[in-house]
């Protein structure tokens, strides 16, 4: 299966908030909390749209996969003890497999290629976070070389911050 990955734009904004909407239930009815109808809203993904921040990873012209970079984070992501304290890193966000393409290795080459993208911008690491409740993205983030840095607690429970040096000379 090919993944053609491209910058999101106004014209996806109903179609990714489809799909996330379909993500949420699906994992609601797999007891992961994480999502729900206040976090992420279709404002969210708008506001990335016009940030130029949002992708969207595609297969046979169908949304499967969605996730934003930017800059920016929580204030708790200061507390963390990151291996890489440049400036040059991004973090990821709203990280989101259409349940039409999960269990099909779509969420572990999408950070290959986030990973590979964000080395080919020049940035020597991707900082992120998972909720501690959701085993699926526990595990995608273990077995794809991401370090525990520290913690977070929002809304929803407790998250783990991770990260991963994708600079080789690092």
């Amino acid at each position: 299966m090919e993944i053609s990955f491209r910058k999101a734009n106004a014209d996806d904004l109903d179609a990714v908030f489809q799909m996330v909407s379909r993500a949420i239930a699906l994992m609601t009815e797999r007891k992961i909390f994480q999502w729900d109808e206040i976090y992420p809203a279709k404002s969210d993904f708008q506001t990335d749209i016009q940030k130029n921040e949002l992708y969207a990873g595609t297969v046979g012209g169908k949304i499967a996969v969605v996730y934003a970079l930017s800059h920016e984070s929580d204030g708790q992501y200061k507390s963390a003890d990151w291996h890489y304290t440049g400036e040059d890193y991004l973090v990821l966000h709203r990280l989101c497999v259409s349940p039409d393409f999960q269990n099909l290795g779509v969420a572990t080459r999408t950070l290959r290629h986030i990973e590979s993208q964000i080395r080919g911008m020049g940035m020597k690491s991707l900082r992120l976070d998972a909720f501690l409740e959701n085993p699926y993205a526990l595990r995608l983030y273990s077995k794809s070389g991401y370090h525990k840095t520290g913690f977070a607690y929002w809304r929803k429970g407790s998250f783990i911050l991770l990260e991963k040096v994708v600079d080789a000379d690092f």
